[in-house]
């Protein structure tokens, strides 16, 4: 089993030859990300709210495009972080490379939603204020004449 090291070195002080791997804790095998549409009305922010009311989701953009971020390990992750079906792994595992990869753990991203109070507040924030909507209370009825 290969022992990951406390403090893992940095990826310019790494052998050329160096599995880069070998180090890290295999965040890219601990979630998926996928594109969703940019919320431009309620309607959109609504759904947004929604996903976020499920357990390891969270919502974030990168390059003004949204994405869906479902924390879930890869059922074939082993305890060594390595990859159980390497050699059957799917395309989209063979296309990933460690070239920007997350190892630094210093990611960071223009927008990131964890709960739907965010993605309303934010919402609230963006959007226009509906036109029936104002910051004053509605005009009470008119008292009936006696």
């Amino acid at each position: 089993m290969t022992t990951i090291p406390l403090k893992k070195p940095r990826r310019e002080d790494l052998a050329p030859d160096e599995v880069l791997c070998t180090h890290c804790i295999a965040k890219c095998c601990r979630y998926f990300a996928l594109p969703i549409d940019t919320p431009t009305e309620r309607a959109d922010f609504e759904y947004i709210r929604w996903y976020l009311l499920h357990d390891r989701a969270s919502v974030f953009t990168e390059d003004e495009t949204w994405y869906l971020l479902v924390h879930t390990a890869c059922k074939h992750l082993q305890p060594d972080n390595r990859c159980g079906i390497y050699e059957t792994r799917p395309q989209i595992c063979r296309d990933y490379t460690t070239d920007n990869c997350e190892y630094e753990d210093d990611w960071t991203y223009e927008r990131y939603f964890e709960t739907p109070e965010q993605v309303q507040e934010y919402a609230e924030a963006v959007l226009p204020r509906a036109k029936s909507k104002g910051i004053r209370s509605a005009k009470p009825p008119a008292l009936p004449i006696v």
